[in-house]
């Protein structure tokens, strides 16, 4: 007699390798969520860096295109070294960061030229395509661009730019959402709305480059649900990637002055971790996350001390992972309609912004050559 076989996938090799081979690359390696660096280790074959570019790109918040004021949070200058030095030519800024990573790293494989400080398509379009070339040919160790903007910025002139340079090298748009919450947004000073976002990534999706969504979390008098109502909208707008971001105060802003005042409270830290294992379990789990939280440096902080201690938090947010023993997409609904299905709108480009990228001349701050 022969003995019965089990045919489960636990036992059948055969069925075991094809359920492998269906999951994702990061959960076959275990992990608990699509992390931004192995991503792109996977992808490129080895360590792969950014390094950050200020241009000299100002907002249409700024300089009254929308309004004025900027962002209640922002000051440039705590997000990115460049904006703490005198500001360089982008070539010259690309040698110098690329030295100091190779100092640090002796197994970089290439360079992402990421444009980060302000709103970096709010600039005219041959303009734009000049200085987007200029990072991308100017080391034969950059291998993609990554470009932060605006939800209002990205008229079908920029996308079809960016469609363009996609063909030859990886490129990341990288929106300001925030929130979807238009109150959220009119506290921030933003001067635009979701409907902006969702008319923007609507006619950026599917053009060969990334999307990615950038993300506050614990902005005053969201709550936990509506801080999830924006953890679903990844998954429903179809973001290839995400960051994370921890609501922090720096001096010279207006929400440093409120937070100084005893106005506003940042979140707490485990009530922070927590926040963002409840976001990633609604995220679809092919979503590349980017950043789990964000950081100042120490003479511009204010509030909180803790996302200083970013290594640390990183390590609670997968320790809080185990303890769950859940990963990034555990709690992901799938969308009614798939975002491949959505409709092309309209470009819905405020006049006021296309009028300065399609139409305008050279701004002659930025730092071309």
């Amino acid at each position: 007699m022969h003995s019965s076989t089990d045919h489960s996938a636990g036992s059948d090799p055969v069925s075991a390798a094809i359920s492998d081979q269906s999951r994702l690359a990061w959960q076959a390696e275990g992990a608990r969520f699509n992390a931004f660096g192995k991503a792109l280790r996977r992808r490129h074959g080895g360590r792969v860096q950014r390094v950050s570019i200020d241009a000299g790109f100002t907002c249409p918040n700024v300089d009254g295109a929308v309004t004025t004021g900027g962002c209640n949070f922002c000051d440039n200058r705590s997000f990115s070294p460049s904006r703490r030095i005198r500001l360089q030519r982008v070539a010259d800024q690309l040698t110098e960061q690329i030295g100091r990573v190779q100092k640090r790293y002796s197994d970089v494989r290439g360079y992402i030229a990421y444009f980060q400080p302000a709103t970096n398509t709010y600039a005219p379009i041959d303009q734009l395509r000049e200085i987007f070339d200029l990072a991308l040919n100017s080391d034969d160790r950059i291998v993609g661009l990554a470009v932060g903007t605006r939800p209002d910025c990205v008229p079908d002139s920029v996308l079809d730019l960016l469609q363009e340079l996609a063909v030859d090298h990886d490129v990341s748009l990288e929106f300001g959402m925030q929130t979807v919450h238009d109150e959220s947004l009119a506290w921030m000073n933003r001067a635009h709305t979701h409907a902006d976002m969702i008319n923007a990534i609507d006619r950026a999706r599917d053009r060969g480059f990334e999307c990615c969504s950038h993300i506050i979390l614990g902005v005053p008098r969201e709550d936990h649900a509506m801080m999830m109502e924006s953890a679903v909208e990844i998954g429903r707008l179809g973001f290839d990637a995400i960051k994370l971001h921890n609501l922090y105060s720096v001096r010279g802003t207006p929400l440093g002055e409120e937070v100084l005042a005893g106005k506003v409270e940042m979140m707490r830290r485990e009530d922070y971790v927590r926040t963002v294992v409840d976001f990633l379990e609604r995220v679809p789990p092919e979503v590349i996350v980017e950043r789990v939280s964000g950081d100042a440096p120490p003479n511009y902080l204010i509030e909180p001390k803790w996302c200083a201690d970013k290594q640390n938090i990183r390590r609670e947010i997968e320790a809080e992972f185990e303890r769950r023993d859940s990963r990034q997409g555990d709690r992901y609904v799938p969308p009614e309609v798939k975002p491949s299905d959505r409709p092309r709108p309209a470009d819905a480009t405020p006049e006021s912004i296309r009028n300065r990228i399609d139409t305008r001349g050279r701004l002659p701050v930025l730092k071309m050559q």
